[in-house]
Formats: C-alpha cells, sequence, structure tokens
C-alpha cells in the first residue's frame, strides 16, 4: 500500500512536470533529493557507529545485564499471562533493554521474536492476545535513555548540542510510557467487565 502511495505521488510529479513543461525541475529535485538522503545516511552512520561503540562498552561494563535484572521482574507482572521462563519473556525483556538503550534496529528482530513466541501462547490465534497488545504500545511508547537516531539527525543538520534533548526525551518518553500502560489496564479492565468471558 505504501508503495503504492509513493508511486502515485511519483507518477503525479512527472505527469505535472511534463504538462507544464518544467522536465527540467523534476530531473532536479529528483537528484538533489537523492543527494540529500546520501548526505544524511551517511552522517548517520559515523553517529550510530559511535553511539553503538558506547552502547557496546555499556554492554561489557555490565549495564545491560543490569537493566535486564531490574526490567525482567517489571517485565512478569505487566504481561502476567507469560510465563517468567518462557522463551517471550527472554524475548521481551531483551527488547524492551534494546528500545531503552535507543537501538531501534537491534529491538526489532527481537519484537519479531516476542510476538512469534507470544503467539504459541494465544488460544485464539487469529486475534492478537493482550499481552500482545500490551507489548505493542509498549514498544511504542518504551522510554529512551540514549534517543541515538535524533542526536544523529540533529548532528547531522549542524546543531551545536545536539545531546540537549536526551534529558527532555527521558521524562517525556517515562511519562508517556507510564500513561500508556495505564490507558492499557483501564481498557483491558473495561473490556473484561463488558466481556467476562473474554481473556
Amino acid at each position: 500500500m505504501v508503495n503504492l502511495v509513493w508511486f502515485l505521488l511519483i507518477a503525479a510529479g512527472v505527469i505535472t512536470g511534463a504538462l507544464s513543461g518544467r522536465n527540467e525541475a523534476v530531473t532536479h529535485a529528483a537528484l538533489s533529493g537523492a543527494h540529500a538522503a546520501v548526505t544524511l545516511v551517511l552522517g548517520l552512520v559515523g553517529v550510530i557507529t559511535m553511539w553503538s561503540g558506547v552502547m557496546k562498552i555499556a554492554e561489557e561494563a555490565g549495564l545491560t545485564e543490569m537493566i535486564g535484572r531490574l526490567v525482567r521482574p517489571v517485565a512478569a507482572r505487566i504481561f502476567p499471562s507469560i510465563p517468567e521462563d518462557h522463551p517471550a519473556m527472554t524475548a521481551i525483556v531483551m527488547n524492551v533493554i534494546a528500545n531503552i538503550l535507543g537501538m531501534g534496529n537491534a529491538a526489532t528482530p527481537l519484537g519479531l521474536k516476542a510476538m512469534e513466541e507470544m503467539q504459541r501462547l494465544n488460544r485464539k490465534k487469529d486475534e492478537a492476545s493482550d499481552a500482545m497488545c500490551t507489548f505493542l504500545v509498549l514498544n511504542l511508547s518504551i522510554v529512551v535513555l540514549v534517543p541515538t537516531t535524533v542526536i544523529a539527525i540533529r548532528a547531522q543538520h549542524g546543531s551545536a548540542n545536539p545531546t540537549e534533548t536526551v534529558g527532555p526525551t527521558i521524562i517525556l518518553t517515562t511519562c508517556c510510557m507510564i500513561l500508556t500502560l495505564v490507558a492499557d489496564r483501564v481498557i483491558r479492565g473495561l473490556s473484561i467487565s463488558k466481556h467476562p468471558r473474554r481473556r
């Protein structure tokens, strides 16, 4: 669907350029856009590589393990239907750690693995379970300690202090995560009271 939308937008631009006699403007926009994309990607590679190195040092120093010990009991309370020793819980904890440390690329395969394991526990295979819904909203709102992508983009665009958003990001994402989990629990409670047989 997204590819179709992009195709229609590009086709509309090309056709409009042809009808208005401004084909050179379309070509210039395409080339300048490609140049800007490559410049942005190269800039992101450098900054993300640096932060990945910082995260690797944190991992070697035991920070990841410490966060894992802190997260696992909390995750067990957020996902009461998943046994603590189940592979789904392990994938959830690792995904949460990756997200907290701002490693979105590493979090994605772990999130997919968590969903796959939760589907094994799901009694209704054609519907998302409560745990799967909670995991999804948690992923969308989880606290981020190091927003590496935002830092990289700010640095790429010449920000004098690209890390100044770290503090506000931590506060904002913490509040967002708390409110989301409370809303999830309230809505789940209302759903259970409305449909008492649903689990």
